[in-house]
């Protein structure tokens, strides 16, 4: 059989996932990866970000023929264009992306078929922070509460069990949770 004929559990090469971590286990330094992103103002709240390259798995990946484009703004109450989703409503697309690949392929790898999954998001943000109003308010978000919907062929203490090593092993949920230090340097 082709590997175009092969049927994947959830879409996920699960023999290529296997393959990943025991090469990973054998050379940890490949799993050393550098994201990148470049972003243009365009005026007002307006902004467009690319990202193609990254390093991963030990060189420089060029697998990505395109580039993505992300277009950020703000919605009229907040002085913007609405062009695009605010940055914060970008930060629940990613939070739902990370989970929805964290179930995904650990649902595929124990053999748990996922017919369905959904999130609903909100986060709460209280703008006296992030106007300059208050130093004792956070400009960023109070909380996020989210919720799923999951279809899938496994009993719900299984469901659980793998939801509680999602959350375990979500990059964003960790960097959501957890202080990430950032460096904003200028770059002339």
């Amino acid at each position: 059989m082709s590997t175009k004929e092969k049927t994947y559990p959830n879409g996920v090469n699960v023999e290529q996932l296997a393959e990943t971590v025991n090469a990973i286990k054998d050379n940890p330094e490949l799993a050393q990866f550098n994201f990148r992103a470049s972003t243009k103002w365009l005026g007002g709240g307006h902004s467009r970000t690319t990202i193609k390259g990254f390093y991963g798995a030990g060189q420089e990946d060029d697998s990505r023929t395109n580039e993505f484009v992300l277009d950020g703004d703000e919605p009229p109450v907040l002085l913007g264009s609405d062009n695009a989703p605010n940055a914060v409503e970008s930060v629940l697309q990613a939070l739902a992306s990370c989970l929805t690949v964290g179930f995904s392929y650990n649902a595929a790898a124990q053999g748990i078929n996922v017919k369905n999954l959904e999130f609903d998001l909100e986060g709460k943000i209280d703008l006296h922070g992030f106007l300059g109003l208050s130093d004792k308010i956070r400009p960023g978000y109070k909380d996020i509460s989210l919720k799923y919907r999951v279809d899938c062929d496994a009993p719900p203490e299984k469901v659980e069990e793998l939801w509680a090593h999602v959350k375990k092993t979500s990059p964003v949920l960790d960097m959501l949770s957890n202080p990430v230090p950032v460096t904003i340097s200028n770059g002339r």
